[in-house]
């Protein structure tokens, strides 16, 4: 005997749910106009009238996607007229009160509470006249069944909107992540290729040798930035796939980067202090960058020749200070996520501080305050700021 598996039965949705909530209101419909022909013969052609307006009204209820004002005015007022012409207490007042819940879901407040208006104010009118078919208590119980349906489709549109704002948030979030680590990985490389070309054209006829050795460190520069380059886009092609498992670039990889920037003819020297134990990921990571995004501005703008980068190790933060010997001209403050805007961002991610701003002897100063709760445990926020490149 076949199971049934009653976990992979799925109510229809969209405009099935549409079509199979029409087809049952029609269907009890008409079986309730059967019974009322059956049990009075000469009202054949009032049955058949109202059929055909009950089936008129379902028939409507799919076109709501298209047209939902006007479906619902006509599910409105068609359903006023059946109820005219029938002496059956049908569910077909179902198909309009559908109407309302998916104006109201849409945010078309003004037009779904019109309609419901137009409902109670219909059966209030009966009541007045005096038809014996509905009396006060079906006009409030009506008013609150529809002042209900109304809040309910509000509710859903506030709830909808909001995750959409949240998904835009978060897509925004992503960009301004993606963008500020493009900038980090291949800005720097692209600065020291820059610097080590002017120098090259300044003495290829001067001086060849000093030239030739410019070229190879742009050769060098190149090729790091090229691959650095194609890794992380090779990261943000993956989808569905496990995370890179290649490291995070730390204050262990600082050699690199002072090698690096030695060779655009920049001097650096690293002074630490402290007791150096293993940091969490999030903080050595945006120590990196920090110090990363600093020789690259010290390059690019203020002309200097030497820097001094001192790293203070302490019990529960970390602490950087970067500064140069050039001419103290700061950096645009890019909002784009990059530059002094990237590092701040950074440092208060971590619940930290930076501060950029031209030394009092001349030169400028790069200084930033990095805490952190547990040597173990990684911090949320930048922790999730992986490299792609792997440093």
């Amino acid at each position: 005997m076949p199971h049934l598996d009653v976990t992979r039965l799925r109510l229809p949705s969209g405009p099935r749910a549409d079509m199979a909530l029409a087809g049952i209101v029609l269907v009890l419909t008409g079986v309730a106009e059967g019974q009322r022909l059956g049990s009075n013969r000469d009202a054949t052609a009032s049955v058949i009238g109202s059929w055909l307006l009950a089936a008129a009204v379902c028939a409507a209820l799919p076109l709501r996607r298209r047209h939902p004002v006007a479906v619902g005015w006509f599910t409105v007022i068609g359903t006023g007229v059946y109820y005219l012409l029938s002496t059956v207490d049908g569910p077909l007042v179902v198909v309009p009160v559908a109407a309302l819940y998916a104006l109201a879901a849409q945010g078309r407040t003004q037009a779904s509470v019109a309609m419901a208006a137009v409902m109670v104010i219909g059966v209030g009118a009966g009541v007045l006249v005096g038809t014996g078919d509905v009396n006060g208590t079906a006009v409030f119980m009506l008013t609150g069944w529809l002042v209900a349906v109304v809040a309910l489709g509000t509710m859903r549109h506030s709830r909808v909107a909001y995750a959409e704002e949240q998904a835009r948030l978060l897509a925004t979030q992503e960009r301004l992540r993606i963008a500020r680590e493009l900038h980090d990985v291949i800005g720097h490389n692209m600065s020291m290729i820059h610097v080590q070309a002017s120098s090259a054209l300044h003495r290829l006829h001067k001086d060849p040798t000093q030239a030739q050795e410019a070229l190879t460190a742009i050769k060098q520069g190149s090729k790091e930035g090229l691959r650095e380059l194609r890794t992380t886009l090779g990261v943000l092609r993956q989808v569905d796939e496990e995370a890179p498992t290649a490291p995070s670039p730390g204050l262990s990889d600082i050699d690199e980067l002072v090698s690096s920037t030695a060779r655009a003819g920049l001097d650096v020297r690293i002074q630490q202090s402290g007791t150096a134990s293993p940091l969490p990921a999030s903080v050595d990571l945006a120590a990196y960058r920090i110090v990363q995004e600093a020789l690259t501005n010290a390059v690019k703008h203020s002309g200097a020749r030497h820097v001094v980068v001192r790293i203070h190790h302490g019990e529960r933060e970390l602490t950087l200070s970067v500064q140069d010997d050039g001419h103290g001209a700061a950096p645009s403050r890019n909002e784009d996520g990059s530059g002094i805007a990237g590092m701040t961002e950074r440092a208060r991610t971590l619940g930290g501080t930076l501060s950029a701003e031209p030394a009092s002897a001349g030169g400028f100063t790069v200084r930033a305050r990095l805490p952190f709760s547990d040597h173990q445990e990684p911090i949320g926020g930048a922790a999730d700021d992986q490299d792609p490149a792997g440093g």
